[in-house]
Parts: structure tokens; C-alpha cells; sequence
């Protein structure tokens, strides 16, 4: 008895669970039935009037017949008797088959279509599954593939499904989802949670219901793409409104943006359209309705005031079902941008025409679009052809027929690979040799928006210094290397860049190692065994690799081997440094030798300088006491003297004043030479001065028949000077000239004054000073007689020079051979000024 309970009780429970979902699915379809379906709505109504479709009527038919199940049991039990068990039977029996009767006719009505149900039980994983399986895959096929939605729809569909089933399972989230199988059958699937089970039920959509679902999803996207609209237009930062239409003339405001009702300074868009406030002013809105009163859409650019400034949109409207709708964009932005595009244009265009580089612009039609002067004077095109904005082929045409071309075996082959830039993406570089002899560097470059721009440079003054640059190079490589000095060039970084063969051989290095680069200090290393004095090497790292303070050093090296170099650091403009050296072993020992000689001369003129100051103070003394005895024997006071005697005595008084003459202008020389004389300075009279130093030699004029003649201006006045000196000057001068002078001439003084000087100038005409004498006319003890009766020390014109150039002054020679001589004397007039500069 109680498997017959059991088995009941289980039979009723899935009856009862199938015919809750079956009248779920077909409430469903009473929602969406239309009134074309009279029959078939009738026929639910009264399925829906015997069985309520709501999970709660369900779960109480439930409870209600598993109570009554428990019932018929516990009365059994409680009568134990078979009379009444048998009776409880009989009618559980009757019960169970009217019950399975009805559950079949709502099974027959669930599954009147092609349909398949899927259902879980909570807690369990292994679902049932009914229906008609072919729908999807073969009829011998397992039912479980059904779950493996792969099987039977795309990738995408497949991934949908199993999210929805997974979430109605976990959390009894309903889906309804319209699919499309791979071999392009529309389903319906449907999820439910019912009775603590889920449910998943899969039809096929097919004409009606079709047509209603897609009417349905078009209406779902038709309300999703409004919102979106909605939202985008609300979201908008330009004023976006529509207006409805009103017997037949322009309507108030119907729909208006945030964006609209900032510009319109109204509260918030609600507040716009109540006030149906305009956006453009009158003349805006009178120019839009004339324009949508004879088409169907308006577009200008009209002035607007937002916040209180003038700003320029772009309004565009149109006329729809009901009104009309529009759009403004501010195109100020726009608009200051195209000036400042336009702006910088020209500027570029100014700029380009400053090139001194060709420019030519093509478009995408290859039509010439901009050319700078220089192109025009490059090529020596006519200024009207060009701006008739002719194509890239009459150009060419026209450069070649004028042969400004380079010569081309296949013209047009030639064009057409030059016209391949108009196709290519990189820019390209060719070199044009013309006719004339001109070279052009070629540079064409695509441009983004279409077209090509050449860029022209004649480059023939490049390619000419480029050719004597290499030659010159060349020229220097072979003088660097042909050099007696040794040479090295060191970069900024200390490593040797440049050497001559007169370098590695004269330290002993290896040309090859030298070859590597390396640094001074490895090469420092590699000369110490010649030369190791650490402070030169190390004068040598800091001039080399210095950044402040780059000059020139000098510096000797005496090497161990007893050669001596003469060693230069010359920084160079790019930052390296060229070191030198110079094998100076020979000229040093010579001016060793020529130093020791020197300094023997230099010693042994000393010592004649002394030796001659020394016998000439020596010889001082006793010849002033020849001279005193002379002057009292000639005194008449001593007594009278023979003739003979008077005679001997004139003798011996002319030699001792002579030889005191020749004595006194040795110690002045001496004491000139010495740095030990000074001027007495004061004022001299030129005229006097002349007169003085005549005077003593008139004797001498008058036993040689020789006329003095003075050229001196009355006038003439003083100039500071020591005027003994300046007499004794003129004496040896005046003197000089007698002696040089033939009987029966003259001689000429003469003194003029200048802005700055007093020149005095004595002239003979003697046979002249020849070439090979006159650099040493003023040198001591020179005397050259050339021919004349001239007899003397050799020291009066050194004297001249000497006291002359004390004074500030210079004397000068003149003199022609066979003619005469003439001995200028210049004098400083203001000695004040001498003495501060020699100060």
C-alpha cells in the first residue's frame, strides 16, 4: 500500500509540475495573441479558468493533493480494514487516473507546437528534458547535446545562452532571449524560475510569431536608440531644439537642450519652453523660416549673443514630420582658426620666397600651386606662365626645350620616374648636372593632402669647395707627411686622430699602434724610456685635454738620448689640440757656441770700453800738464824764444790740443755709453749757437780756401736744449765737412724750425759717403779719408749721434758719390716731454 502512495505521490508531483509550466508558456501567448487567433484564445481562457497560472495556485494544487494523499493513507491505516482499504484503492485509483487523464490533455496542449523543455530541480544538477529534439539536431542524437549550445548555435548566441541559463539556475534571473542557429532558424528561448525549478523552454519562431518578435525587437531598438538620441541631445554642448508645427506656420518651442537654455540665459530647459524663448534674433529667424518655407533644410553661419558676446555658429534646421528641428555650433573657434591657418599660410609663403632655395609647389592634379622667386629666377621662367598655374609637365617641357635639363637618352622614361612622386611616401634626393654647367640638388617630397613639392639648390659653388676641400685636404696630407717636424693631432678627448710618419719615428712608435687611437697617456708611456720628466708630461695631458685656459705652450725637451725638441701645443677651433716638435739638437749646440762667443765679445768690448776709459783719463793728466807748460813758455812773461823754439812750441801746443780734443770725446762716448752723462738743460740761441761752432774752425777755412755759408732765418729764435752740446754737435759737423771739402768750396749750414723741432743740416761737396761706408760712419774709430785730406780719430760722428739722440733727436745721412754730403741733426723743441717718455 504504501509503494502505491509513493508511486502516486511522485506521479502527481510531476503532472501537477508540468502543467504549471505548460500554463505558464501559454499565458504568455494569450498576452501576445491577436484577435485573428479567436479560436485558440477561447480554448485557453478555459484552460486558464480550470487551472490558475501563477506559481502560488500551483504550489497550493500541489499541497492540496499531496494532503490528500496523506489522508486516503492515514484513514487506511486507521481503519485496517480491508473493506475500507480496498474501497480507498479503488478510488485512489480513480483519483490517479483522472488526474493522469488531465495531465495528459495539458501535456497534449502543452507540446501542440514543436517545442522542447529543459528543467532543473534546486539542488540538482541532472535536468529533464522534453519535447521534440529534432528542432535542434538529429532525432538519434543524446538529448543532453541540447545543453551544449555550441552544438547548435554561433560562438556569440552560444556564450549568451549559457550566461542566461547559469544565471537563471544560480540566482532565478528570467531570460528571454531570441536566437538564430547556425544553419539560420530563429528560436525563442525562455527561462523561468517556477516551484523551485528551472525551466528553459526553445521554440521555433515561425510566422506570426516571428513577425511579432521582430516587431518587438525593432520597437525595443526604436526606444533604446531614442534614449540614446535623448541623451546625447541633452548631453550636447551646442543649443539643439525642435519647434511643432501649427497650422500650418511655425509653432512655440517643443524640445530644447541644456546647452540651448545656457545660451537662451534662461533657468533650465523646462523654463526655455515655457517662455518659448528664441535663440536667434529676428533677422536670423526671418532668413531661416524663408529658406525651410521653399526647402526642406537651412544652413548659414549667423551671429549669436551667448553670456553677452557676439559669437559666430554654424545653424543648421530642417523641416520634420510635426515641426521643425535644429542645431547651432559654434564655429568661432573655427572660424579663428581658419584665419590663423590662413594667417600662417601667408606667412609661410613670405617666408619661402625668402629662401635662396627653389621651391615649387604641385598639387594632387599636378598643377602648380605656389613657386618662390628663386624657382622663377633658377629656372628663368616667365612670371605670367607661372601664374597661369600650369601642370607638372609643361614645366618640364619647357625647362627642356630651353636645354635647362640635364641630357636624357629617353626623356619621357625619365619624367615618368619623376613623376613617381606623386605616388611615393618618402621623400626623395636626386643631383641634376645641366647643360650650362650648373649642378641642382633635387629634393621632392610628397605631400599629405596631394601633390609633390620640389625643392631646387644650386649647388654647383658647394660641389666646387666640396672638390677643392678634397683637394686641398689631400694637398695638406702630403705636406703633413713630407714635413721635417713632427706632428700629432690630439681630439678633445685625449686620443691621437692625426700623425705623421715624422712622429712615430722620431719617438720610435709603431705607425700601426698609433692607428688605433690611443690616448696621451698611452702614449706618454710609450716615450718615457726617451724622455721621462713627469711636470713636461704632465703640461702636455692638461694643454691636451683642458677645457679652460686653451693656449699655446712651448716647452724643450732635452731627451736622454742628447737630442734636444722644441715641443708647441696649438689648440685647434673644433676642440682638439696639434702638438709639434721640432729636432733643434743642431741649432741649439750652434747657438750654444754662438752664446759663448757672444758673451767673450760682449766681455772683451767691456774690457776695451775700459781699457780706453782708463789710458784715456790716464793720458788726461799728463798732456794737460804738456799743454799748461806750453801756454807759460809761450807767455812773453817767461822770456823771448828763438824762432825755432817759438816754432817747436806752436807744434807741440796744436798736438797736445788735438790729442786733448781726441781724449775729451773719448770719455764723453765713454761716459755716454755708460748711461752716466746728463744734459744741461736751458735755452739756446740757434743763431749764436751756429756762430760759436764756426768760430773754431776759421782758421781751418781760411788756410783751405773754403767759404762758409749760413742759411739761417733772422728770426728763428730758441729751443730748449744743452747748449754745449749742441756747439760741439755743430763743431765736429762744421769740422767733418772741412775736412771732406776741396780747396776753393763751400760749405752750408742751415737751421730751421719745424712744429715739433729744430733741424740743423751742414752740407759739403766732398766726394760723398759710398754705400758699403755709410752704415758705419757713425761706429767709434771709423774714418774713411775717400780720396780727401780728411785725417782724423773716426770719432766725431759717433760723438754727433750720441749727443743728438741724447737729446731726443735722430740724424740722418745723405749723400751722393762724387757730390757731397749732407748731415741732418733733428732736435726736439720741447725736451720736457723726451725726458717723461724715456722716463
Amino acid at each position: 500500500m504504501s509503494g502505491v502512495i509513493g508511486s502516486m505521490r511522485r506521479t502527481l508531483l510531476s503532472c501537477t509540475s508540468l502543467v504549471r509550466h505548460g500554463l505558464m508558456v501559454l499565458g504568455s501567448t494569450l498576452v501576445s495573441a491577436t484577435p485573428g487567433h479567436a479560436d485558440e484564445l477561447a480554448v485557453l481562457r478555459k484552460l486558464s479558468n480550470f487551472v490558475t497560472l501563477n506559481h502560488q495556485e500551483f504550489a497550493a494544487l500541489t499541497t492540496s493533493l499531496a494532503l490528500l494523499g496523506f489522508t486516503v493513507v492515514a484513514a487506511i491505516l486507521l481503519m485496517r480494514t480491508r473493506a475500507r482499504a480496498a474501497k480507498s484503492e479503488t478510488r485512489l485509483r480513480s483519483d490517479i487516473q483522472r488526474l493522469q487523464i488531465e495531465a495528459d490533455r495539458y501535456r497534449a496542449l502543452l507540446f501542440a507546437e514543436p517545442q522542447i523543455l529543459i528543467s532543473w530541480a534546486a539542488g540538482d544538477n541532472r535536468p529533464e528534458i522534453s519535447g521534440d529534439i529534432s528542432l535542434l539536431m538529429a532525432r538519434d542524437s543524446q538529448p543532453q547535446r541540447i545543453l551544449a549550445f555550441g552544438t547548435w548555435l554561433p560562438p556569440e548566441p552560444a556564450l549568451q545562452m549559457d550566461h542566461a541559463v547559469d544565471a537563471l539556475r544560480e540566482a532565478g534571473e528570467g531570460f528571454l532571449l531570441n536566437l538564430t542557429t547556425s544553419n539560420g532558424h530563429a528560436f525563442e528561448a525562455m527561462g523561468r524560475a517556477v516551484g523551485g525549478q528551472a525551466i528553459v523552454r526553445i521554440r521555433e519562431l515561425g510566422g506570426l510569431r516571428r513577425e511579432l518578435a521582430e516587431t518587438h525587437l525593432r520597437h525595443k531598438a526604436l526606444l533604446e536608440e531614442t534614449e540614446m538620441l535623448r541623451g546625447f541631445a541633452a548631453a550636447a554642448p551646442w543649443p539643439i531644439w525642435t519647434k511643432r508645427a501649427k497650422d500650418g506656420l511655425k509653432g512655440g518651442l517643443a524640445y530644447a537642450n541644456a546647452a540651448y537654455a545656457r545660451a537662451t540665459e534662461a533657468v533650465s530647459v523646462a523654463d526655455a519652453i515655457a517662455r518659448d524663448l528664441e535663440l536667434l534674433d529676428s533677422a536670423g529667424r526671418a532668413e531661416m523660416d524663408r529658406a525651410l518655407n521653399d526647402t526642406a533644410a537651412f544652413t548659414a553661419r549667423l551671429p549669436i549673443v551667448v553670456g553677452g558676446e557676439r559669437h559666430l555658429y554654424d545653424v543648421h534646421a530642417l523641416n520634420v514630420e510635426g515641426g521643425r528641428a535644429g542645431i547651432a555650433i559654434d564655429a568661432s573657434e573655427a572660424t579663428a582658426l581658419r584665419e590663423a591657418l590662413v594667417r600662417m599660410a601667408e606667412a609661410h609663403r613670405r617666408t619661402l620666397d625668402q629662401l635662396s632655395s627653389g621651391v615649387a609647389v604641385f598639387d594632387g592634379r599636378r598643377r602648380l600651386a605656389f613657386y618662390n622667386d628663386s624657382y622663377r629666377r633658377l629656372w628663368d621662367l616667365d612670371r605670367t606662365f607661372l601664374d597661369n598655374n600650369p601642370d607638372d609637365s609643361s614645366v618640364l617641357d619647357r625647362l627642356r626645350a630651353a636645354r635647362k635639363l640635364p641630357e636624357q637618352p629617353d626623356f619621357r622614361v625619365w619624367k615618368t620616374k619623376l613623376h613617381e612622386a606623386y605616388r611615393a611616401v618618402e621623400p626623395a634626393k636626386d643631383t641634376w648636372y645641366l647643360p650650362d654647367g650648373r649642378t641642382v640638388s633635387v629634393v621632392t617630397t610628397p605631400n599629405p593632402e596631394g601633390g609633390v613639392t620640389y625643392l631646387f639648390d644650386d649647388v654647383t659653388e658647394s660641389f666646387d669647395l666640396a672638390r677643392r676641400f678634397d683637394g686641398l685636404i689631400r694637398v695638406q696630407r702630403e705636406t703633413l707627411d713630407n714635413l721635417a717636424e713632427a706632428v700629432a693631432v690630439f681630439g678633445s678627448n685625449g686620443r691621437a686622430q692625426l700623425f705623421n710618419p715624422t712622429f712615430a719615428k722620431m719617438w720610435r712608435l709603431s705607425p700601426e699602434a698609433l692607428q688605433e687611437q690611443p690616448h696621451i697617456e698611452t702614449v706618454e708611456g710609450w716615450c718615457k724610456p726617451l724622455f721621462d720628466d713627469s711636470n713636461i708630461w704632465r703640461a702636455l695631458r692638461e694643454a691636451i685635454t683642458g677645457i679652460e685656459n686653451r693656449v699655446e705652450v712651448r716647452l724643450k725637451l732635452e731627451r736622454k738620448d742628447g737630442s734636444v725638441l722644441d715641443c708647441m701645443t696649438m689648440p685647434l677651433p673644433d676642440g682638439a689640440t696639434m702638438l709639434t716638435f721640432q729636432d733643434i739638437t743642431d741649432t741649439e749646440n750652434v747657438e750654444r757656441a754662438l752664446r759663448e762667443r757672444n758673451e767673450a765679445l760682449e766681455t772683451a768690448d767691456q774690457m776695451k770700453v775700459d781699457f780706453v776709459h782708463h789710458v784715456s783719463y790716464e793720458l788726461r793728466s799728463p798732456l794737460t800738464t804738456i799743454i799748461g807748460f806750453s801756454h807759460f813758455l809761450s807767455d812773453p812773461v817767461t822770456g823771448p824764444l828763438m824762432p825755432k823754439q817759438a816754432e817747436y812750441l806752436g807744434y807741440i801746443t796744436a798736438s797736445t790740443n788735438a790729442l786733448l780734443a781726441i781724449i775729451n770725446n773719448i770719455l764723453d762716448l765713454a761716459t755716454i755709453d755708460a748711461g752716466a752723462m746728463s744734459l744741461n738743460l736751458g735755452s739756446v740761441d740757434i743763431r749764436k749757437t751756429i756762430e760759436a761752432a764756426a768760430e773754431g774752425i776759421q782758421d781751418r777755412l781760411a788756410t783751405d780756401r773754403i767759404e762758409l755759408k749760413v742759411d739761417v732765418d733772422p728770426t728763428i729764435g730758441n729751443f730748449v736744449g744743452d747748449e754745449r752740446r749742441v756747439v760741439q754737435v755743430l763743431y765736429n759737423l762744421l769740422a767733418n765737412a772741412v775736412g771732406f771739402s776741396p780747396h776753393d768750396s763751400a760749405i752750408t749750414v742751415s737751421a730751421r724750425r719745424t712744429e715739433h723741432s729744430v733741424v740743423f743740416s751742414v752740407t759739403d761737396s766732398g766726394p760723398g759717403i759710398p754705400p758699403d761706408v755709410k752704415d758705419k760712419v757713425f761706429d767709434w774709430f771709423e774714418s774713411h779719408s775717400n780720396g780727401s785730406r780728411h785725417r782724423g780719430a773716426g770719432l766725431g760722428l759717433s760723438l754727433v749721434k750720441s749727443f743728438v739722440e741724447l737729446h731726443g733727436g735722430k740724424v740722418d745721412v745723405r749723400s751722393i758719390v762724387g757730390k757731397g754730403t749732407t748731415v741732418t741733426c733733428d732736435f726736439p723743441i720741447d725736451q720736457t716731454a723726451h725726458r717723461n717718455a724715456a722716463e
